[in-house]
């Protein structure tokens, strides 16, 4: 088993939600919240005085929802928006917005394209083709010839997905900010993930002397991580 090199008094732990702590599903609000993971995650919580928190491309609402009460803060989509704790407000970058006409462009592909999914956000969208692989190749020749960069932004592959984010915004700069204040403050961040996305979380973590891993790499699939939870959270797995 994969053991965390530190105490829990010493840890921070900041996860991913898709794929991590649930099954990827066929869309996103189709997700299934596995029994007992609220209550492995509660128990983490309170074993880390709080310092427990889910870095998630989703808007924090959805975490809310799927979640309720559990993360001390939630960064949402990569850190565009950011609560740092359960009774602040939300803080929301200044970024641009997604030009009417590409979101336009899009919802007619997915128009022609049954079981396609355009996951609109506050500065960015994502093209789910997972339950409509045809449709892949026509996102891609309708991007191809966006100037992304001339409007702020990026665009990021990620499981039978396309993300158009903005620059600068990644999953490690919204642990960087996390970990800035307390009950983060002085632990060492462990991250956990399973897309491309989250390989920005992993390294930011281990940059600051904390530890990162990802599905598949590390865990086979986000049950198994799951496992690896409930015995952190009865206390098996951490170093003295």
């Amino acid at each position: 088993m994969i053991q965390v090199p530190f105490s829990p008094s010493r840890a921070a732990l900041l996860l991913d939600f898709d794929g991590t702590l649930v099954d990827i599903a066929p869309t996103p609000d189709s997700v299934r919240v596995p029994e007992g993971l609220i209550a492995d995650l509660l128990r983490l919580r309170d074993m880390l005085d709080g310092a427990l928190a889910i870095i998630t491309g989703r808007p924090i609402i959805q975490i809310d929802h799927f979640l309720p009460g559990v993360p001390y803060a939630v960064a949402g989509e990569h850190g565009v928006v950011v609560r740092h704790a359960p009774d602040q407000r939300i803080r929301e970058r200044d970024l641009p917005r997604v030009p009417k006409d590409w979101a336009d462009a899009v919802e007619k592909i997915a128009a022609e394209h049954p079981g396609v999914g355009i996951e609109h956000k506050k500065a960015g969208m994502v093209l789910h083709y997972r339950r409509a692989p045809e449709a892949e190749a026509d996102f891609r020749a309708l991007i191809s010839v966006w100037p992304v960069d001339q409007h702020g932004f990026h665009l990021q592959d990620a499981q039978m997905a396309i993300e158009l984010r903005p620059l600068g915004i990644d999953k490690g700069k919204a642990l960087e900010e996390l970990m800035a204040e307390a009950p983060f403050a002085g632990r060492l961040p462990v991250f956990a993930g399973d897309d491309v996305t989250d390989r920005d979380g992993v390294r930011a973590a281990r940059r600051m002397g904390g530890a990162g891993w990802l599905i598949p790499d590390d865990f086979p699939d986000a049950a198994t991580f799951r496992r690896w939870l409930h015995d952190l959270s009865e206390g098996r797995g951490w170093a003295a």
